[in-house]
């Protein structure tokens, strides 16, 4: 009897740690373990409308405010063109890991005011940062931890802004539309044509200034969208891509780093769709670092 309870017990103790290294494997494998956020009764987690100043335009966004009356880091979301991938399953995670995430829509875009151009983008992301500066106290902002994470050819304001911001020193940059490079390679009479036809792809209703005007002063001056600056050399840098077409770039700027590069491809799609708990994963150990 003593030793049919030993034995038991001995299967028992066995069981229990092999779920736990088996549960312990799967979080490592990539699983995410999520929990209802227990509010702060006097300083509870939400959102907030926002409307940001950016060159006398009125730039549409809403901040999901962390948990607790002190200052949060805050993590800037910028989308892509247009942005119909808006990450916002990030953006929750993010603001249950203690941050702050503010999410806008640029300059004519999405119903913000002005006008659209991938240089206004860059300038409304710089604006954004001045409006945290602004508004920390009200909206609980650490401004000396502000992150930029960028999808596509928010990848790309996102690197160009963080080359502006010498405050900010980290960008996430998914599946960057390296703008410079794409246009340089394609002869300028077919890019013209290209941008010129309205079933080329690149027209959206959600944009307010014409295809060809966005396209037009990247044509005339490809080099001012170059990713390449000096400043990015003392930043933290995620790359992350679904494909090989970044490599190039992705080589020069970790030569050129001295603080942080990291450059990883992904078996996915385009907005990473079977990959957004290691996408989870990986966006919080760079907010972590």
């Amino acid at each position: 009897m003593a030793t049919h309870i030993k034995k038991s017990f001995s299967f028992s103790v066995l069981l229990f740690f092999s779920l736990l290294i088996s549960t312990f494997c799967k979080a490592q494998s990539g699983s995410i373990v999520l929990k209802d956020l227990e509010w702060d009764p006097d300083s509870p987690a939400g959102a907030t409308e926002l409307f940001v100043p950016s060159d006398n335009s009125l730039l549409a966004g809403f901040i999901y405010r962390a948990n607790g009356a002190q200052k949060h880091p805050t993590l800037l979301l910028l989308h892509g063109y247009p942005g119909n991938e808006r990450n916002l399953d990030l953006a929750q995670v993010v603001r249950s890991h203690g941050w702050n995430v503010i999410y806008f829509d640029y300059r004519g875009s999405w119903g913000s005011q002005g006008r659209f151009s991938f240089e206004n983008c860059v300038e409304d992301v710089v604006n954004t940062v001045a409006f945290c500066k602004k508004y920390s106290d009200s909206l609980k902002i650490d401004t000396t931890n502000i992150v930029l994470f960028g999808h596509s050819m928010g990848a790309w304001v996102a690197l160009k802004a963080l080359s502006a911001l010498p405050g900010v020193k980290k960008g996430f940059a998914l599946s960057t539309w390296d703008i410079y490079r794409e246009m340089k390679n394609i002869p300028e009479k077919q890019l013209k044509a290209m941008v010129s036809n309205p079933r080329s792809g690149m027209s959206y209703f959600v944009l307010n200034t014409p295809v060809e005007e966005i396209f037009t002063p990247v044509i005339a001056n490809p080099s001012r969208y170059n990713l390449i600056h000096p400043a990015l050399a003392e930043k933290q840098i995620i790359m992350l891509d679904e494909h090989q077409e970044n490599k190039i770039l992705a080589d020069q700027m970790r030569s050129a780093n001295h603080i942080y590069f990291d450059y990883k491809v992904w078996p996915t799609d385009h907005s990473f769709t079977n990959k957004r708990v290691s996408l989870m994963n990986l966006v919080l150990q760079f907010l972590d670092r």
